[in-house]
């Protein structure tokens, strides 16, 4: 299972390195719909992402909660369990939207991986790293970027985590469950997939949003 996959965090450690760190953690399986962690769970282990999705989700003071993103193999989450001594809580749920797997390597076996391979320390280093500039890039982008823009790029992100292959993709996911990853209505979110459709880039019907041009949503995204 974990050849087929390539998590690009682990690429800064030596080859022993890391296979002491896909050695040591745990293989996990989850049903569709299954809650992998909650929030304000403790946190106590990374999460390597090896098959299927999970939508991460988030919730304010009065108890709503959104979409903030949505993982596929290769990805992560849970790297906040591996700071040594900080008392940390899940911030998000994260949910199996099919049957998916992953890699669960928990801080006290991180800590003693740490002590004796001390390389295997730039991993934390990495992990941290990377979230800051994804979190980074959503800021700017929410702060600058119109809704079409946003709207083309999470739908491009969605359509190469879900395509099996060169053409069409299905991206299985509600115009409400769109608009809460771009932060923006529904009836506004919708207008602009109205555009798309016009333009055959996009096919909408209940429960998913078809992709029929992921190169012309693609152009869309980063021109």
């Amino acid at each position: 299972m974990t050849s087929a996959v390539d998590w690009a965090v682990l690429a800064s450690l030596a080859d022993d390195e890391r296979q002491r760190v896909l050695a040591s953690a745990r293989h996990r399986r989850y049903a569709r719909g299954e809650a992998v962690v909650r929030e304000g769970d403790r946190a106590d282990s990374l999460h390597l992402v090896a098959r299927g999705r999970f939508a991460v989700r988030a919730s304010n003071s009065e108890g709503d909660s959104a979409i903030l993103n949505v993982l596929g193999p290769g990805s992560y989450f849970g790297e906040l369990a591996l700071m040594p001594g900080a008392a940390q809580e899940r911030t998000a749920t994260v949910l199996a939207l099919e049957p998916a797997e992953t890699l669960a390597l928990s801080a006290s076996t991180f800590g003693g991986l740490r002590q004796r391979h001390p390389g295997i320390e730039r991993l934390l280093t990495v992990l941290l790293a990377r979230r800051v500039e994804e979190l980074s890039v959503r800021l700017v982008e929410a702060m600058y970027e119109g809704l079409d823009r946003r709207v083309h790029r999470r739908l491009d992100e969605l359509c190469r985590l879900y395509a099996a292959g060169p053409g069409p993709v299905t991206v299985p996911l509600t115009q409400s469950d769109l608009a809460q990853l771009v932060g923006g209505a529904r009836p506004s979110v919708n207008q602009v997939l109205r555009r798309l459709e016009e333009r055959g880039v996009v096919a909408l019907r209940r429960g998913a949003i078809d992709v029929t041009d992921p190169a012309a949503l693609r152009r869309l995204a980063h021109r």
